[in-house]
């Protein structure tokens, strides 16, 4: 797992059931590794709202870093080939690397862009709070499969 992560995610609410469970999986994962979450918050509606989220995304980028986009178009990848590709960026990439949720409205396209992975849920919509959720359980699940945690078991 990389030396820091980074989870920026766009959206307008703070919800205190969804937050919860966040807190239980980003204690999990800060047993292992540091992360850190930041909310990217903008005004407008349609096009402009996700082109202002875009930007403040790429402001709230450190420099340099190891940008992984979610996004519906993107690869989709096992839990243990998502496990061996931290660990190579690990050993590889000294820097932070930076995890990215898209608003209701999607990811601007120049986040999408300027990613060096597009990671992908499945061809299924899911709301962002969902996707935040199931993009920390992914994360302590690698962390899992590269320390022999028993918590990860393989598909049948």
């Amino acid at each position: 797992m990389a030396r820091e992560l980074l989870l920026l995610w766009a959206g307008r609410h703070r919800r205190e059931p969804w937050e919860r469970l966040y807190a239980d999986y980003r204690t999990r994962v800060e047993r292992y590794v540091s992360i850190t979450e930041r909310q990217i918050k903008a005004r407008g509606e349609g096009a402009v709202r996700r082109r202002a989220e875009g930007k403040s995304v790429l402001a709230a980028l450190p420099d340099p870093c190891w940008t992984i986009a979610l996004d519906p178009r993107g690869k989709t990848m096992s839990s243990e080939a998502l496990a061996s590709e931290l660990r190579r960026l690990e050993e590889e990439w000294p820097h932070p690397v930076a995890f990215v949720i898209g608003s209701d409205l999607g990811l601007d396209p120049e986040i999408v862009r300027r990613a060096r992975r597009r990671l992908s849920f499945g061809p299924m919509t899911f709301g962002h709070e969902l996707a935040r959720l199931m993009l920390y359980e992914q994360i302590y699940r690698t962390l899992s499969i590269q320390r022999g945690i028993k918590y990860h078991r393989p598909a049948f």
